[in-house]
């Protein structure tokens, strides 16, 4: 009995991470769809905040300028996609829907507001202005919203998530 409980442990973590992955890539495609649109309409050039957070936590220096942007992009996907684990998780403490993603969203918004200051790619959120504030906010509020609608319509067709 015990070996058949394992198991669906084993079975039912794996299928939370690789539905969180699927979920973490939706929602950094649309958050990378509305970035480019926002970036249109008011002129903003693309952040360098990835790449710049992978040289502190990594030592390394980029070898030129378009390098660097890629690796910004290459990361920003890596890191948006891997952040679905978090709603994969809340799935196995029975979260879904708004209330999971609302913690999605304040989880991985709050990192950040900790995480680049700290790295000192980025500063406080209390040195931002008002409206790099909102943007920013209807930036991660697309990405946990898909993120969230995606997660739960795949794990609604998984027979032992009811």
């Amino acid at each position: 009995m015990k070996k058949q409980r394992n198991k669906y442990v084993f079975k039912t973590a794996g299928t939370a991470i690789g539905i969180g992955l699927m979920a973490g890539l939706a929602g950094t495609i649309a958050m990378t769809i509305s970035q480019r649109i926002e970036m249109k309409i008011t002129g903003r050039k693309s952040s360098d905040s990835p790449a710049k957070a992978a040289r502190e936590v990594l030592d390394i220096k980029p070898v030129t300028e378009s390098k660097s942007e890629k690796v910004s992009n290459e990361i920003h996907l890596f890191y948006g996609t891997s952040l679905g684990l978090i709603r994969g998780t809340l799935s196995l403490f029975g979260l879904k829907g708004l209330p999971a993603s609302l913690i999605h969203l304040t989880t991985v918004w709050g990192g950040e507001m900790i995480m680049l200051p700290a790295l000192r790619v980025a500063p406080p959120i209390t040195k931002e202005q008002p409206e790099d504030i909102a943007v920013e906010g209807i930036h991660q509020l697309v990405y946990a919203v898909t993120a969230g609608l995606v997660f739960d319509a795949i794990n609604k067709k998984n027979p032992e998530s009811k």
